[in-house]
């Protein structure tokens, strides 16, 4: 699979959290031909089944995206706006943004002497109306907007991209599909809704897959960044990184003790991933019914959320090569 490809493909649809349909379909295309059954539920979840007598294995990976959504149309034009998910205020001025239907703006700020300090009241989408009558005829609130910035090739196997949160995770779950010939287990490889706004596709799909095991394939922080203060324990480039918690979860030491001996027997490049806050639907699959043992198999990423973050395709392939193998386990 060409990852750089097929990611430029997955975000050039329109999916922030809650409007994930466009990336479904996109996502549902490549999955079929690996895959014995397709379906979604009422929240947006895309369910691709491989049949197995084995264990019921769910793995997840988020389609939403970050967005921003119209609150307010200034008399002059100007678009107020609010969060959909974490967005990094402090990096948003001067961000292209496009709405659905290929409407572009920019994020601005009001005139402050200290642009550092502007909070998300102070900024404004503009899309080069003239008035608030203009705006109306493309605008209205609730409608939602994401980042417009472009993806790119980087040095050492590196890509720089918007939202490789999460569809890079994504991409991993499709590479494993490919890998997988057969399995005795029973897998569900389910591509979730609206995570960024607190894992909720996540907690409906596992009641309905009602999993014995759960992998969530998200990415994780990147402490190699110059100054790092450590509020993780993955890098970029040092292979798949398995989750020992987050903000959301305390993965199960059964399903880490799998995956380290996975990596270790296939020679997979791995590393621990110790992330001190933020969640992923591991939270979200452990506490499904009774409860259920929860893992991440995580890619490093650096700049989470902001309009360009970057992350490394061996890290991706390495992450693919681990799912599979867990997806073939034998318990």
């Amino acid at each position: 699979m060409d990852i750089l490809k097929t990611l430029n493909t997955l975000n050039a649809a329109f999916g922030p959290s809650g409007l994930e349909d466009s990336v479904a379909e996109i996502i549902k295309s490549m999955a079929e031909p690996y895959c014995d059954e397709i379906t979604s539920d009422a929240m947006g979840n895309l369910i691709c089944h491989k049949k197995g007598s084995g264990k019921k294995i769910m793995f997840a990976a988020h389609m939403d995206s970050l967005g921003l959504m119209v609150t307010h149309i200034e008399k002059d034009g100007a678009l107020r706006f609010g969060k959909i998910g974490g967005l990094p205020v402090n990096e948003l001025i001067g961000t292209p943004v496009r709405f659905k239907d290929g409407l572009k703006g920019t994020v601005l700020c009001s005139d402050l002497e200290d642009e550092s300090k502007a909070q998300l009241a102070d900024m404004f989408i503009d899309i080069g109306a003239c008035s608030a009558e203009d705006a109306a005829k493309y605008v209205r609130p609730g409608d939602m907007a994401v980042y417009d910035t472009p993806s790119a090739a980087l040095l050492n196997g590196r890509i720089a991209s918007p939202y490789t949160d999460n569809r890079s995770g994504c991409i991993v779950l499709l590479m494993a599909m490919e890998m997988l010939e057969k399995a005795e287990n029973d897998l569900y490889f389910v591509f979730t809704s609206q995570e960024e706004v607190g894992l909720r596709g996540a907690k409906t799909a596992a009641f309905g897959v009602n999993p014995d095991y759960g992998i969530a394939v998200d990415v994780t922080g990147d402490d190699s960044i110059p100054k790092s203060r450590h509020g993780c324990s993955s890098s970029l480039g040092k292979g798949a990184a398995i989750k020992v918690k987050d903000g959301s979860v305390i993965c199960s030491p059964a399903v880490n003790k799998i995956l380290v001996d996975l990596a270790e027997k296939k020679g997979i490049k791995y590393q621990m991933d110790v992330l001190l806050s933020g969640g992923t639907d591991a939270g979200a699959m452990s506490l499904n019914m009774e409860g259920v043992q929860s893992g991440g198999i995580s890619i490093p990423c650096r700049f989470i959320h902001c309009p360009q973050e970057i992350v490394s395709t061996e890290d991706m392939e390495n992450c693919a090569k681990l799912c599979a193998e867990f997806a073939q386990y034998k318990f």
